[in-house]
């Protein structure tokens, strides 16, 4: 009896704990942008390469400082090589005749720490260079990365409310349709209009309900992707608290500001500037390996030598050595390859300067045509606007005239479509602001 009753009690407190794990947000779009540009999995990860980064530039510095290694070595000589030497020479023997003896002891040990230093390398200096255009390259790609979390989130955000714009539009339809076929219903009952006229207001109103139910499914979706862009979990909770046209009519107040543009500020013309950075720097290296390189070494060490296995004795005698050693290199001739590998770098800096002014000229023409875009949207929200005024008159008259007697069904159910449209253009129109504004801010770097 125990048993069934220890079943239900684990499984509402595994339902409590789920629920309790379940976090709740409510954001409007402002405040979903700060959410996701701390914990979209992108804009995580790019922080993660910055941080790579300036541990790889900190790895180039390190390579000029002082190095310290420590070894130690032992050998245990089981068989000593056998060594010749010649008879009549200064290890006697007779003329002609060869002796052979051994040198060493059974075991050795030497244990060595060796100071090295690089005093000269230009190829290192062009590397101090790279890491610091290279930790640059990755904070310019998290710049890109937030300007392109932010452009995703206000998508995501305008697709929500579109979809709940359209289910209340729908709703509100909906329910209008339906009175006006349970009214005509009756009118049909009382021999006043043909069957015809019922089945087609039907019709309408199978399209809508079929509408109403995509369109619901469709918010389901949006909210999933919204809180994938923002780093949330699927199952969170979120509440958008922005409405539609309150967002619209924020961008258009604000379109005044837009028309400059400067592309130095663009993060993709930064990056393309980034790049050409580099190939002078590979440029500048190779050149620099024309130049000598100069390193100095100490060494610090220890050795000893016994038949037997006595060096953690305290009576071993260990000798001491210590030299300071100078490398100087001096390149004097590689078969002109040197002068193919410089030759390359300079046409691919060549290269790169001629990709940073194409980058030049083609943000400018997205720009330019993102702004033309961005006015089109505004023209066709006031269209959209005023579209939807007429056809609203226009239905509500052919209502009237139907429910009189003075219209068809046919022209009823026309102009209740060409409404249906118009209020999904309009819905459209807000958005088409929204997102084109946000195409010109990424531009602008915002």
């Amino acid at each position: 009896m125990k048993r069934f009753i220890l079943i239900p009690f684990f499984a509402f407190a595994f339902i409590a704990n789920a629920q309790e794990s379940k976090q709740s947000y409510s954001y409007s779009l402002d405040q979903a942008i700060l959410h996701a540009l701390e914990h979209n999995y992108s804009v995580i990860n790019s922080g993660r390469d910055i941080e790579a980064a300036k541990q790889k530039k900190w790895e180039t510095t390190a390579a000029g400082l002082p190095q310290i290694n420590g070894t130690v070595d032992y050998q245990n000589n089981f068989t000593f090589q056998q060594q010749a030497a010649s008879g009549g020479g200064p290890f006697g023997g007779e003329e002609g005749s060869i002796s052979t003896f051994a040198f060493g002891t059974k075991h050795n040990m030497n244990a060595v720490a060796t100071l090295s230093q690089l005093l000269f390398d230009g190829t290192y200096i062009v590397a101090l260079q790279a890491s610091k255009t290279y930790l640059k390259y990755y904070e310019n790609a998290k710049r890109k990365t937030d300007v392109e979390v932010k452009e995703m989130v206000i998508n995501a955000y305008g697709n929500v409310l579109l979809a709940q714009e359209s289910i209340a539009i729908l709703k509100k339809n909906q329910s209008t349709l339906e009175k006006t076929v349970a009214d005509t219903k009756e009118t049909f009952k009382n021999g006043l209009i043909e069957e015809e006229n019922v089945e087609q207001l039907q019709i309408t109103l199978a399209s809508i309900n079929s509408n109403l139910s995509n369109t619901t499914r469709l918010l389901d979706i949006t909210y999933k992707m919204l809180k994938i862009t923002l780093g949330m979990d699927i199952n969170d909770e979120l509440i958008i608290t922005d409405k539609l046209e309150n967002l619209t009519q924020k961008n258009l107040a604000v379109a005044l500001t837009l028309n400059q543009f400067n592309v130095n500020d663009n993060v993709d013309y930064q990056i393309a500037t980034n790049f050409q950075k580099q190939r002078e720097l590979e440029y500048k290296l190779e050149r620099s390996k024309a130049l000598p390189t100069l390193a100095a070494n100490v060494n610090f060490g220890y050795n000893s030598f016994a038949n037997e296995f006595t060096f953690f004795s305290s009576n071993q005698k260990w000798l001491n050595y210590s030299n300071l050693g100078v490398r100087l290199s001096v390149p004097i001739f590689s078969s002109f390859g040197y002068q193919a590998k410089t030759q390359q770098a300079k046409i691919a800096l060549e290269q790169a300067k001629t990709q940073l002014n194409e980058a030049d000229q083609k943000l400018k023409l997205q720009y330019a045509t993102a702004k033309s875009e961005f006015d089109f949207s505004v023209e066709e929200f006031a269209t959209a606007k005023s579209n939807l005024a007429l056809a609203e008159r226009i239905e509500k008259k052919q209502q009237i005239k139907f429910k009189e007697g003075l219209s068809s069904s046919f022209d009823f159910s026309e102009a209740q479509r060409q409404l249906y449209s118009t209020q999904q253009s309009y819905l459209q129109s807000m958005i088409n602001i929204i997102n084109k504004k946000a195409t010109l801010e990424k531009l602008n770097n915002k």
